[in-house]
């Protein structure tokens, strides 16, 4: 099975971009450049909403910017391109982002499970990304060739832990795309002020996130589009796949595919059948599940009907004093990467 790769990157938020750009180059002129997702989101250079939109990184939030002006450089791209790129589930739902998550509280401990699915083609170009940016909380992050960090799931050594679901929301509104949002929450000190940066912006796309802090005994499941951001604590044990699924979000204009229905009924399933039978619930044998052939929740079928497959699934540990995550390549084998507090601990 193709490896995830790890990375050590810092300096300024130019540098790291530019760090993280080097890395994904040769995936994305490999292979994304010639995608029919890349085709879909580059209709929109040029158009005033793009123009919006960055204007809105630029003033508010400088440093991911600078990012961005990094990640082009390093990727060999222009800036425009990237940027939209960053801006792919704001403008297209059909992006193919997916993910699943289980949720489950703690009185001493909160536990995040997730699995990140994502194009198969960046299977074996991908990273753990240890990132110590001037300025900034250090954090660990899957990434992706060509993303910002912080739109899968990571941890920082300030203790917050986060995972991202795609929601494909059907209204576009030019504000901060969602992607840019959610790397600014990792430079967050608290799950407050992490719930400030969505609140405070106009967003463009929508996002369902879960948040846990090491200050904090909840975990906080956050559902936001351009409308509405909605929070609600998980006090039992819960699920999350594509869509959303808060009351305060019934109204959303989202496309809801057949597999995300298909994982978020399986999910409930099983949690329901665990807490019937008054068993423990094991979040990875949930994330692992392949019963539907069709709609798998472990996704590994290059004609996936969304076009994803799992590329890693993410088991974070909140404690009061620290975060432990482990970070797996395949169901059937051990960890991969071990880390706590926002620093990988061991990998092969």
């Amino acid at each position: 099975m193709p490896a995830l790769s790890y990375l050590k990157i810092g300096d300024s938020p130019f540098e790291a971009g530019q760090a993280l750009g080097r890395f994904g180059a040769a995936a994305v002129h490999g292979h994304l450049l010639h995608t029919r997702a890349w085709r879909s989101v580059m209709q929109w250079r040029g158009s005033a909403a793009a123009a919006t939109m960055a204007a809105l990184v630029r003033d508010r939030f400088p440093g991911i910017w600078s990012e961005l002006e990094g990640l082009a450089a390093g990727l060999r791209l222009p800036l425009d391109e990237v940027f939209l790129w960053n801006c792919r589930g704001d403008l297209w739902a059909m992006a193919p982002d997916g993910c699943t998550t289980v949720q489950l509280p703690g009185d001493l401990c909160q536990r995040i499970s997730h699995n990140e699915d994502g194009d198969p083609g960046f299977a074996g170009h991908c990273a753990i990304a240890e990132c110590a940016i001037a300025g900034r909380p250090s954090f660990a992050s899957f990434v992706y060739p060509g993303s910002l960090p912080g739109h899968a799931f990571a941890a920082t050594d300030a203790g917050l832990a986060m995972t991202v679901n795609n929601l494909r929301a059907l209204q576009v509104t030019p504000g901060v795309p969602r992607m840019v949002l959610t790397r600014a929450m990792l430079d967050a000190p608290t799950l407050n002020d992490a719930l400030a940066v969505l609140r405070d912006a106009p967003r463009a796309g929508g996002f369902h996130l879960t948040l846990g802090h090491c200050q904090s005994q909840r975990i906080l499941s956050v559902e936001f589009s351009s409308e509405a951001c909605s929070v609600l604590d998980i006090e039992t044990p819960s699920m999350h796949a594509n869509h959303a699924i808060h009351p305060a979000m019934r109204d959303l204009p989202q496309i809801i595919t057949g597999s995300s229905r298909h994982r978020q009924s399986r999910g409930d399933a099983m949690l329901a059948q665990a807490r019937t039978q008054g068993r423990a619930v094991d979040p990875l044998a949930i994330l692992a599940d392949a019963m539907d052939a069709e709609f798998p929740i472990y996704r590994n079928d290059p004609a996936d009907s969304d076009d994803e497959n799992t590329m890693a699934t993410a088991d974070i540990l909140i404690h009061a004093t620290h975060i432990d995550w482990q970070v797996y390549e395949d169901r059937q084998e051990p960890a991969r990467f071990r880390i706590s507090n926002g620093r990988v601990q061991s990998h092969p």
